[in-house]
């Protein structure tokens, strides 16, 4: 089973540039522990010390948040896209 990850331009120097990376994974969750064993520095851009996604990062899978879904554990096809999305502020 293969997934997309769609990484923002604010993160593409954590994974050489990468604007998609495909994966293998059967769960949110899954996919990011993949990027915490292949691209540690974007893993920890997305999520904490205690592996829950941090505060100004949002997770989509396909068109639908995460926390809409079943959170890290929400199940994956073949063919979905995560979408990693960044908080932006300003003023």
């Amino acid at each position: 089973m293969t997934i997309t990850i769609h990484v923002p331009g604010a993160l593409r120097a954590y994974c050489e540039g990468a604007s998609e990376l495909v994966l293998s994974a059967p769960s949110v969750r899954a996919a990011l522990e993949q990027l915490e064993r292949s691209h540690v520095s974007l893993y920890r851009s997305v999520c904490d010390e205690t592996g829950t996604v941090r505060r100004h990062v949002n997770l989509f899978v396909n068109t639908s948040h995460v926390r809409d879904l079943e959170g890290l554990d929400t199940a994956l096809v073949s063919g979905d896209i995560i979408m990693i999305l960044p908080a932006i502020s300003g003023g």
